[in-house]
């Protein structure tokens, strides 16, 4: 397989390990990825390549890495008895800069139990007193709360 070949299909690895783990799309099963991206490839080594990416991606993702921390991590990954290659790192750092941000949002809103405010807002409104009226002064404080529940906002 060539090297830009097999980067798509490790791109396309990552993406589906993504959809199923963090996106929630049920569609997206192992064996889906096996036969559309690794059709070549024999069911145990396909299984340990698989299992090797999740993992990685899961220590990627624990750990909120930025740009530096991965960049180190998959270095010391390419170092390693059994590790991933260069050219696999490569698709790992791309892979994580263009998902970190909608990942980090899954996983936040996946460990989340209750509803959360998403905005306040708020005002004091005084009323003086004026010199021809006999009434004091009075102040109202107004506080507008948005709610967003796990499925809604309200």
């Amino acid at each position: 397989m060539a090297d830009a070949e097999s980067g798509k299909a490790l791109s396309g690895l990552l993406n589906g390990i993504a959809q199923s783990k963090y996106y929630g799309n049920t569609e997206i099963t192992e064996e889906l990825l096996k036969t559309e991206l690794y059709a070549e490839l024999p069911p145990d080594e396909f299984r340990a390549l698989h299992d090797k990416m999740r993992g990685i991606i899961k220590s990627i993702v624990s750990a909120d890495m930025d740009l530096n921390q991965i960049d180190a991590f998959l270095t010391a990954q390419t170092k390693k008895q059994g590790g991933i290659t260069a050219d696999q790192s490569l698709v790992i750092a791309k892979f994580w800069k263009n998902h970190k941000k909608k990942i980090r949002e899954s996983v936040i809103n996946q460990s989340r139990w209750e509803n959360t405010l998403k905005s306040l807002k708020w005002r004091v409104d005084v009323k003086s007193q004026s010199r021809h009226t006999d009434q004091g002064s009075s102040s109202t404080a107004i506080v507008e709360m948005e709610i967003e529940g796990k499925d809604k906002v309200s």
